[in-house]
């Protein structure tokens, strides 16, 4: 078993495959940690590593067989052992009895009770073949005996020795039921024949066949030899695809240790970032609203002024034609009263020469603008951004140690790998398969001549059923062929005479013959039915593992039989049946033998691939990320010149009044016909005349002014550009300290962040990014484990061997002896019969030598025949 333990020790390597602990979730980022240190999120996903596969053994034998047109006998055969043994198999009792005799059969202790019962319980299941084997001892014994005393009976001319034939009504019914019979019995025993002689066939046909299950056996086992340290090299050198991508992503740990810990602070640096950005962006805005209020208030004071003192010149005018004489006159002074009334509705609505300017505001904010705040704040998201950067200088070192560890790692799995002398022990292994294949193939002619000797044997005894079957059908024939019904018992023919000598030579033969054949029968039937229920079924069925597997059967003090064979431990729960089907499934040796309870796996993994000093390595990351600046001081001074800029401060109700104001007080056209409708109340003279020309002169006004201003496009423009630029300074300036201020809060909470706090996510993202390095080697060491348990070293062959013995020993072997005992005793069984209707049919073909004579007055019935 030397090569056994080597081979054990040599799997337990596969200790890398155990199981590894679950990676712990990490915690959330700067947010998530101010409003719930505790909250915890999911570990990023391991990228999947591609081990490949494992090289592959294939195994040449197939463990199957059909016995084809001879299975029909077989079933036969297990059919009639069923009626015979019906119980179902005791396995209790053997146990019992294997139990109980464990330091040999000694005849005193079968005396006690419970050895008794035990012996009537087996007495009981083997009563089918007790009363079977009792049946044919008794044939055996009593058929020669009989014989003798047939033939000293004949001699004394008794027992139908006598050559008389007494003449009977019946006798050709007689004659032809007795042929009928025989011919009935013969052919049984033809049966007989074919089948026995076909059993005998397929034993030394199968006994060839079995050469194939050896050699194809002895390529597995060297295959499975040859193949193991292919496989184990295999799993041994995949630990460098872990290793290649641990050291990957260590080459890669500032984009993702460091981008890790720039996604969890960005949520809090970059919306600061983006808030003084858009302030930025505001700014440039409220620049140009500044300049289009200042240019738009130009063009708007410039046309108002032209527009207002061409109205305050006419209503000069006007007010100095309503200071004549003539309007004193008392019918006409009414209606200039009513129009002196109405001049202070000539002027302009919109006064914007009344607005502010706002040139010290743009002024202010040009002064702001001098410094470029979107300039500051992308230096501060490029400072910001940089993180990655600093985490790889500064964890150089670190980096390097790991790196140093893996490598100590390898050369430890590959160190522990070659302590076994695996393929000097595997080489041995194969040689002793060779030698042995060898010594079997040397005892090939011994088996042949043997099984020649054999089969001369059984064709032998088949010849003796052929010689008494010889005579009995040549008996028929020639005794048939030659019987006359006129000839009288005396006068017989020559022909009919040697048929009946030929039956009465079979009745002899089979007399000789008999009771050997039974003695074969009996001693087959014994020997091969009992192999058949207690060894092939059981083995079948599997239930003969079950007995095997029994605790505490080899030994009271030994639990399990084939850990103990092995290891020397028979307290490792591993059971025959348990190995059987995890080979017979092809699953790797080191599963079915249960090896992890040979080696502490927790162990090897804690000092290697688990190594704590690894995670000791990275608990001590520190990242310093103090250089960040999110906004210098000329940024912040910036802000703070902006929100004091005087934007706030601009009148911007009195703008928006102005502007929805119309261009004049009232319609001047209207004014114009109310004033010529007033003069046409007046006496014709000089003053309607003149309230006339002022009336013109209002309409050329409104004509040559209003208009244009109304029409101008630039007018228009300035009115609207005005508007819009007045409510988006209104809007912006709305609470702009205010502003200011949230925004410089944000961006020194950004930094405080920074400064104080970031070492927390520094340590939930450095154990996060630990946890996706150890992913990888866990990805490995399970798929060690899997592959040794379904693809390393898949012990296939070793249940081919059981199953290819099953066949050999149970389908090639017995099967076929127990059909030859099941054909060579219908033989026997129905030599009796033949036995009889021979001797009795002998009577009708033989010649006798005397005759009965009947007078015709005693006997006139024998006469009207």
């Amino acid at each position: 078993m030397l090569w056994t333990r080597c081979l054990v020790l040599l799997l337990c390597w596969a200790t890398t495959g155990g199981e590894q602990q679950q990676a712990e979730e990490r915690v959330g980022g700067p947010a998530e940690v101010r409003a719930d240190a505790r909250r915890q999120r999911s570990p990023p996903p391991v990228e999947p590593l591609d081990f490949g596969y494992v090289p592959a053994a294939v195994y040449d034998t197939h463990a199957y067989y059909e016995p084809g047109p001879i299975g029909i006998l077989f079933h036969m055969v297990h059919a009639f052992l069923y009626v015979v043994q019906p119980n179902s198999f005791p396995k209790d009792l053997i146990v019992k009895v294997i139990q109980q005799n464990m330091g040999g059969i000694k005849i005193e202790e079968w005396r006690k009770p419970e050895n008794v019962v035990l012996l009537l319980k087996w007495v009981y299941y083997e009563a089918g073949f007790l009363i079977c084997a009792t049946i044919g001892i008794s044939l055996v014994v009593l058929t020669p005996i009989i014989g003798m005393c047939f033939c000293v009976c004949r001699c004394c001319e008794n027992c139908g020795g006598e050559m008389h034939q007494r003449q009977r009504k019946n006798a050709d019914c007689q004659r032809g039921f007795y042929t009928a019979t025989l011919t009935a019995s013969s052919i049984f025993i033809i049966l007989g024949i074919l089948v026995a002689y076909a059993a005998n066939h397929n034993i030394s046909t199968q006994i060839k066949s079995t050469r194939r299950f050896i050699n194809t056996n002895m390529r597995d086992l060297k295959t499975f030899a040859n193949n193991t340290p292919a496989q184990i090299e295999y799993l041994t050198a995949q630990y460098t695809t872990a290793k290649n991508k641990v050291l990957s992503d260590l080459d890669n740990i500032g984009p993702l240790l460091g981008g890790r810990i720039h996604s969890q602070l960005e949520k809090e640096v970059v919306p600061s970032l983006d808030t003084a950005l858009r302030m930025a962006g505001a700014m440039r805005e409220t620049k140009e609203a500044l300049e289009n209020v200042s240019s738009s208030l130009e063009v708007l004071q410039e046309g108002t002024g032209k527009l207002q003192a061409s109205l305050s010149g006419e209503r000069a005018s006007l007010s100095n034609t309503l200071s004549d004489p003539a309007c004193t006159n008392g019918a006409v002074s009414h209606t200039c009263n009513t129009i002196r009334s109405t001049l202070s509705q000539l002027g302009v609505s919109a006064n914007f020469l009344r607005l502010p300017d706002v040139n010290h505001a743009l002024s202010n904010v040009n002064t702001v603008l001098t410094t470029d705040l979107s300039n500051i704040v992308q230096k501060g998201y490029s400072s910001f951004n940089d993180t990655p950067r600093l985490v790889k200088e500064q964890t150089k070192n670190i980096v390097s140690g790991v790196k140093g560890m893996l490598d100590k790692i390898g050369l430890e799995i590959n160190n522990f790998a070659r302590m076994f002398p695996v393929e000097a022990s595997l080489a041995n292994f194969t040689l002793f398969l060779s030698q042995g294949q060898k010594n079997i193939e040397s005892f090939y002619p011994q088996i042949d001549q043997f099984d020649f000797y054999r089969w001369i044997g059984c064709v032998a005894a088949l010849c003796m059923v052929v010689l008494v079957l010889a005579f009995n059908m040549l008996g028929l024939l020639c005794g048939t062929c030659g019987y006359d019904k006129q000839a009288t018992p005396t006068t017989r023919g020559c022909l009919s005479n040697t048929g009946g000598n030929l039956l009465m030579a079979g009745v002899g033969f089979s007399f000789i013959c008999s009771w050997l054949l039974m003695a074969i029968v009996t001693a087959l039937f014994v020997v091969g039915g009992n192999v058949e229920k207690l060894m092939c079924e059981p083995l079948a069925n599997r239930q003969l593992f079950q007995i095997i597997d029994t605790p505490f059967l080899v030994h009271p003090a030994k639990r399990n039989f084939l850990p103990g064979m092995l290891f020397q431990n028979p307290n490792i729960d591993l059971t025959l049946g348990s190995m059987y089907r995890e080979c017979h499934e092809n699953n790797g040796l080191y599963h079915a033998l249960q090896l992890e309870t040979m080696f502490n796996i927790n162990t090897f993994l804690n000092r290697t691939v688990y190594n704590k000093d690894l995670a000791k390595v990275f608990e001590n990351v520190q990242v310093d990320l103090q250089d960040i600046a999110l906004l210098e001081k000329a940024g912040r001074d910036n802000l703070i010149n902006f929100a004091n800029s005087g934007v706030g401060q601009i009148d911007y109700e009195a703008y928006l009044a102005e502007v929805t104001k119309g261009v004049t007080l009232v319609d001047l056209l209207t004014f114009s016909t109310d004033l010529e409708a007033q003069a046409d109340q007046l006496p014709r003279g000089a003053l309607e005349n003149a309230l006339r020309g002022h009336a013109s002169s209002i309409r050329q006004i409104h004509r040559e002014m209003v208009v244009p201003m109304e029409q101008a496009m630039k007018y228009v423009k300035a009115r609207s550009t005005l508007s819009q630029s007045i409510k988006l300074l209104q809007r912006m300036s709305n609470d702009l300290p205010v502003k200011v201020n949230n925004i410089l809060s944000a961006i020194d909470a950004a930094e405080y962040l920074i400064t104080h706090n970031a070492s927390h996510v520094v340590k939930q993202e450095t154990k996060g990014y630990m946890q996706s390095l150890v992913g990888y080697f866990k990805q490995y060491t399970e798929w060690v484990k899997n592959s040794l348990t379904a693809e390393v070293a898949q012990c296939k062959p070793i249940s081919n061997i059981v199953d290819s013995m099953e066949i050999v020993g149970c389908s090639f072997l017995v099967d076929s002896v127990n059909t030859f005992w099941f054909g060579l005793g219908a033989c026997a069984i129905f030599m009796i019969p033949s036995i009889i209707f021979s001797i009795k049919l002998a009577k009708y073909y033989r010649r006798m030598d005397t005759e009965d004579v009947f007078e015709e007055s005693s006997y006139p019935w024998l006469v009207a025949l």
